[in-house]
């Protein structure tokens, strides 16, 4: 059993780790279909937008020491390669799929789990969460799952390094006075702000969204001058879309544009 569970509302998944007795843990089978499930939403015209969670008080401790850590250090190199490839196309597929994905954070999130926020594209939590890379605990590096590419970018460089080098846990007030979340708010509404603020972008220009994703992902190895005229090109498709002119029609007839992300 995965132990996953996933819900669609008015056009927002929401995906929720579902084993509460142990913290919500990772294993072999739920990374396999974590990412089968955020490749698929490529294609997937009913989903907008996507809220991600953990069941109970958690979010996610991470891959599970008996599921996971044990088996590995008895793998030959060729599969730890394969294991280690195919947990980096988890995050892969979530940068993308075209939804933005809003993770609700509460209580312990952890290594890979810790990724899984991480590779979100907004982050909402709570005081009393605790958010670790702690792939330095079990002896491994912190270059785990683009940990090492993406953190920096979203907290700075000396604050990635500080938590990759240590594995400490990041508290609720750290974690946002870091830039790491977007807001924070108590335990029992976290998950539906984040429902909340994934419904609201679901009902938004999601043809625009899914560009807005793409450069943002596109545009970290571009000079300025090429990320300038890349956007050019993007901000002209965009204006060929009827969301456009349904927004610039409403305008004139002041009212509010109904968005169909076409």
């Amino acid at each position: 059993m995965t132990k996953a569970r996933y819900a669609l509302s008015d056009r927002v998944a929401v995906v929720t780790l579902d084993r509460p007795e142990r913290k919500n843990p990772l294993t072999f089978e739920l990374y396999a279909e974590l990412r089968d499930w955020f490749r698929d939403l490529r294609t997937r015209d009913d989903v907008k937008a996507v809220v991600l969670t953990g069941a109970g008080e958690n979010f996610c401790s991470g891959g599970d020491v008996h599921d996971i850590i044990g088996p590995l250090t008895t793998r030959s190199p060729r599969e730890l390669l394969e294991f280690t490839q195919m947990t980096g196309d988890v995050v892969k597929a979530m940068r993308a799929a075209p939804q933005p994905i809003v993770a609700a954070v509460d209580g312990i999130c952890a290594g890979a789990g810790a990724i899984l926020a991480m590779a979100s594209d907004l982050r909402y939590g709570t005081v009393r969460s605790k958010v670790a890379f702690l792939f330095v605990r079990v002896g491994l590096a912190g270059c785990d799952m683009g940990a090492c590419a993406m953190l920096p970018r979203i907290i700075g460089l000396g604050r990635a390094s500080e938590l990759l080098y240590t594995g400490r846990s990041m508290p609720g007030t750290e974690a946002h006075a870091w830039g790491f979340y977007n807001a924070l708010y108590e335990p029992e509404d976290v998950l539906a702000r984040a429902t909340e603020v994934a419904r609201s972008l679901a009902q938004g220009p999601t043809f625009a969204h899914a560009m807005t994703k793409k450069m943002l992902h596109d545009e970290w190895s571009m000079p300025l001058d090429d990320a300038i005229d890349a956007e050019a090109r993007a901000q002209a498709v965009c204006m060929e879309t009827v969301d456009f002119r349904r927004a610039y029609e409403a305008f004139v007839n002041k009212r509010q544009p109904r968005f169909e992300g076409n």
